[in-house]
């Protein structure tokens, strides 16, 4: 399928992947599990459901995919337990400031030199990022370590940014295995993320129904179907638009939390969320022009 439709149809799953990304820091205090119960369960339900919607996960594992995944089971676990401490806000925007960590990581693990032009963006997000711990941390039935919470949201930025650097280096292999290493990166850091867990997880006992409903829909929908729209939707549209939409998750992420919980983030807090997004967008908006200055630079 190709044309107007066929991209149509690709933005909007990868709008879907974000929709269901979104909701869960909302799903994730939902529970009244633990939250290293949480990230046990999840994780090995949402490896299950990977490995059927991603049969070519199946056929790219190794030693370098499960190195990627064990950057993403700490990122998996560290999000869950932000999620737990800290509002869902705070969570999901410290997580988005893994840009600023790719930037100052990629010069030494990608050979890849920070440009001039990175460096206001890079300003922007460190700004963004220090304004969720300016003035009081107020402590909410579903947020009761705000503090805490923060610095181990940041820690899920920092290892979803060394995820991501992973992945472009499995994307540089010549072998013809780079969407299936993907896949099995994401899966063996499910895997890893389940079992990594498990001992602070046991025992479960008296788990109730609604608590294994949303477990179920943490795993299957909100990371196993939204993997599988991303992977799907990715491959015939741009980074530069794919990373514009799925902005939609940290902007939808604190309305469920709201919606849901009640959940009211601090001013500050809004106000470097705001300031994280908005630069993300210039710098992705900004992306391709970019690049084709540095090319020109060049020669």
């Amino acid at each position: 399928m190709h044309g107007p439709h066929a991209r149509t149809v690709d933005r909007s799953a990868i709008l879907a992947a974000a929709l269901l990304f979104s909701t869960g820091g909302a799903a994730i205090k939902l529970t009244t599990l633990s939250a290293w119960q949480v990230a046990s369960l999840r994780s090995g339900i949402a490896a299950a459901t990977l490995l059927v919607l991603l049969p070519e996960a199946r056929r790219g594992c190794g030693l370098r995919p499960a190195l990627v995944g064990v950057t993403y089971a700490a990122t998996m676990i560290c999000f869950v337990l932000a999620n737990k401490m800290t509002t869902a806000a705070n969570t999901i925007f410290l997580q988005s400031t893994a840009p600023l960590y790719i930037l100052l990581l990629s010069p030494w693990l990608l050979a890849e030199p920070v440009r001039r032009r990175q460096l206001a963006f890079m300003a922007a997000l460190g700004c963004g990022m220090a304004l969720f711990f300016v003035g009081e941390q107020p402590s909410w039935a579903t947020a009761p370590e705000p503090l805490r919470g923060n610095l181990v949201a940041v820690l899920s930025g920092v290892f979803w940014a060394l995820t991501i650097i992973g992945l472009r280096w499995l994307g540089r292999s010549t072998d013809g295995t780079r969407p299936a290493s993907a896949a099995a990166a994401v899966v063996l850091g499910n895997l890893v993320a389940c079992l990594a867990a498990a001992p602070l997880a046991l025992p479960i006992r008296g788990v109730a129904a609604s608590d294994l409903a949303v477990i179920g829909f943490l795993g299957v929908f909100q990371i196993g179907l939204a993997y599988l729209f991303l992977v799907r939707g990715v491959a015939r549209v741009s980074a530069l638009e794919s990373s514009l939409l799925l902005l939609l998750e940290p902007v939808l992420s604190p309305l469920w939390a709201w919606l849901l919980l009640g959940e009211r983030p601090t001013a500050w807090a809004l106000l470097g969320g705001l300031v994280i997004l908005a630069a993300t967008a210039v710098f992705a908006a900004t992306a391709d022009r970019t690049a084709a200055a540095d090319r020109k630079d060049v020669r």
